[in-house]
């Protein structure tokens, strides 16, 4: 087995330039590559003797919107007595694409695990598939795009996985609404399932904490110690 430290030192040497960045912490190694190079870079890491990932685990999107920051934009509640209980945190300042797609490799033969982070640009977002270098990569690949949105160039069969054909949006996009789009239910007049306009009333799922608000100084008032806050 080889160490971490090790096979980061392998990769870099092998791809130079070709990598963005190269994290590792936790005992984890993750490369951060350009896309246009990710294919070149994933059949060279599948069948050089040096890495031999020859087993891709898993695929996922990432949605960085509002990455690193402390407060964001919701419906607000009331105009007083209410706050999200979020801690004050500096935010930070995000250059990079929304969208990420992120692959999680095995090599059997070193026992090792790797992650690749790629991101992917545009609207929608796309990158190329990697399906034909690991077959297991299809349905993971139906997957981000379903939730997410995120388009893989060469994908043989790209279409929605786990919501319905008629759905609207990409549900793990984080300004997807939390109630939906549209709703199904058949209509007994028309014999058959149909969709329209969501039905059900927005309200606010932020976590808060409600406070007694003394109206002549509009400072919050603490509750004797018998009384329990409502959260």
């Amino acid at each position: 087995m080889v160490d971490i430290q090790t096979l980061a030192t392998q990769i870099q040497t092998r791809f130079g330039d070709k990598l963005q960045d190269t994290i590792t912490a936790c005992e984890e190694i993750t490369i951060e590559i350009a896309p246009q190079y990710l294919r070149e870079i994933c059949v060279a890491l599948r069948d050089e003797a040096a890495f031999k990932f020859t087993m891709l685990i898993d695929v996922c999107g990432v949605d960085y919107s509002n990455y690193g920051v402390s407060e964001w934009v919701t419906e607000k509640a009331t105009g007083t007595g209410f706050e999200r209980g979020v801690s004050k945190i500096k935010n930070l300042e995000w250059k990079k694409p929304r969208f990420a797609v992120v692959y999680h490799l095995l090599s059997i033969e070193h026992n090792q695990r790797l992650r690749i982070r790629a991101f992917a640009a545009g609207e929608p977002p796309m990158i190329d598939s990697v399906t034909d270098i690991w077959p297991s990569a299809s349905w993971y690949e139906r997957e981000a795009f379903d939730l997410f949105g995120i388009i893989f160039n060469g994908h043989p069969d790209l279409r929605r996985i786990l919501t319905d054909y008629g759905f609207i949006g990409h549900p793990f996009r984080k300004d997807f609404p939390l109630i939906g789009n549209v709703e199904v239910r058949y209509d007994a007049a028309l014999g058959r399932v149909i969709y329209e306009p969501v039905s059900i009333e927005p309200r606010t799922l932020v976590p808060k904490v409600i406070r007694n608000i003394d109206k002549t100084s509009e400072k919050p008032v603490i509750p004797p110690a018998q009384e329990t806050p409502n959260v």
